[in-house]
């Protein structure tokens, strides 16, 4: 590909960790020719990390939300700004921003999502046009409006000569089945590290499980794994995708804290291996990436569900910065009037081009 079909953009990712925001820069054809130039991540401070989360949790109030819509686009800003400095002129040349923003609400079976993050402020103060609202003309359409990191799958992997899956785990895990003739199916799997890290605040005080140390020592509690996967949402075929209250039911509060946090692991993994167990064949191999690919305890269970589990790192991926870099990917494809979803990824009634475009005046 001639560099002048390569267009270069900056991704923006806030996980619902609410851990801070990823930042990276690719350039791309918006196809299947992707080169990744570097990211970082820039954490939220203590008091806007927990605004953030008590936004996502409760019903707060609509003049505290825009104050923390505010702040949270200011804090983007800074993360591009960081970006560009780390990468210098090959960052300044991007032509586009993709905006994801933060994630207070989805509840596909009525057709609401709502991200936090004003595209305008953003646009304004880095001086690059902004592509953001990326998942409310997939849902318009009858879709789920996630997961978005499933076309993006498939052109990082669109070379294999087997099947694979690519999971996505982050506060709610994702799975992307790949066939080798560009056949796809996708869709959320269940909870990720989400439960796990609400569980780990609540009774540690602490961010996460840090290195897996306390699911480490405990014993999982099968019948409540049972229990918490009996539900509708785990029967029902891909593609599909999880609001944040499909997962309330799980209750692990009879447990010491390890136990819990062992238990919620397997909560996250067998719920992957159900929604693998329906794919077209087993895949050859499982491939990892998210935050969720530093927990030692969902890898190791992982690993004795399926034949090869790796982490994209093994690619020369980052599993760190790989959503804010499909973000990049699907602002570009927004650019180029490429579809961002199709029905196999979210349920949609056809392939859309989803976003919402801010220019530079």
């Amino acid at each position: 590909m001639s560099s002048e079909k390569r267009h270069f953009a900056i991704g923006l990712m806030s996980g619902t960790s609410a851990d801070g925001v990823d930042a990276a820069l690719v350039s791309t054809d918006g196809e299947s020719d992707i080169q990744f130039h570097g990211g970082l991540t820039l954490g939220y401070s203590e008091q806007l990390r927990a605004r953030v989360l008590e936004a996502s949790q409760h019903n707060v109030r609509l003049d505290e939300l825009l104050r923390v819509e505010r702040e949270l686009t200011l804090h983007h800003v800074k993360a591009v700004k960081a970006l560009v400095t780390q990468l210098g002129p090959i960052a300044q040349s991007a032509e586009i921003v993709g905006f994801h923003g933060h994630t207070v609400r989805h509840i596909p079976n009525e057709g609401l999502t709502m991200q936090l993050g004003n595209p305008w402020l953003l646009a304004e103060r880095t001086g690059f046009p902004v592509v953001s609202d990326f998942r409310r003309h997939d849902m318009a359409r009858g879709g789920q409006g996630a997961p978005l990191v499933s076309l993006f799958h498939r052109a990082l992997f669109a070379n294999e000569t087997e099947p694979v899956v690519v999971l996505n785990l982050g506060g709610v895990a994702n799975v992307t089945w790949l066939g080798p003739n560009g056949e796809i199916i996708a869709g959320d799997s269940g909870p990720g590290c989400g439960l796990l890290d609400e569980w780990v605040q609540e009774m540690a005080d602490l961010s996460h499980d840090v290195d897996g140390r306390l699911a480490l020592k405990g014993k999982v509690r099968d019948d409540i794994v049972r229990e918490a996967l009996g539900v509708e949402f785990f029967r029902k075929p891909l593609p599909k995708s999880a609001d944040r209250f499909d997962f309330d039911h799980v209750d692990v509060s009879g447990l010491s804290v390890e136990d819990g946090a062992a238990t919620l692991c397997a909560v996250t993994v067998q719920a992957i291996c159900g929604a693998v167990s329906r794919m077209p064949k087993e895949p050859a191999v499982l491939w990892v990436t998210g935050g969720g690919v530093h927990h030692p305890v969902i890898m190791r269970m992982l690993t004795d569900r399926f034949k090869i589990v790796r982490s994209i790192s093994e690619r020369g991926l980052s599993p760190d910065t790989l959503e804010a870099e499909c973000f990049a990917w699907l602002a570009v494809r927004h650019q180029l009037g490429l579809p961002l979803t199709i029905p196999e990824t979210t349920g949609c009634s056809e392939p859309t081009v989803g976003g919402a475009f801010t220019p530079i005046r």
